[in-house]
């Protein structure tokens, strides 16, 4: 799952506008606001053509945490699959 984490990895940097994200630092620690974080799951919901429910955003604190959402959304040879597509693109 490395090229979905570099994917959501970028993804979130890109919309908090920070150089790094590390895996496991929570996305308060970096300053990322709440509307930071309702943009990064409108992302991740577009990109991964999953939907996050309002009990789930608890989930989406670190990079991790995201990237074990989204994988558990789409099932693991899913998420490899999205992945190699939208890295194609």
């Amino acid at each position: 799952m490395t090229n979905l984490k570099e994917e959501l990895r970028a993804l979130i940097a890109e919309i908090a506008e920070k150089d790094e994200i590390p895996d496991d630092v929570s996305f308060k620690d970096l300053g990322i606001d709440s509307m930071m974080g309702v943009e990064i799951v409108a992302a991740i919901e577009r990109k991964y053509q999953v939907k996050i429910s309002d009990d789930e955003l608890v989930e989406v604190t670190t990079l991790n945490n995201s990237m074990a959402l989204v994988q558990k959304k789409l099932g693991a040879d899913t998420a490899t699959e999205i992945a190699a597509t939208a890295a194609a693109e």
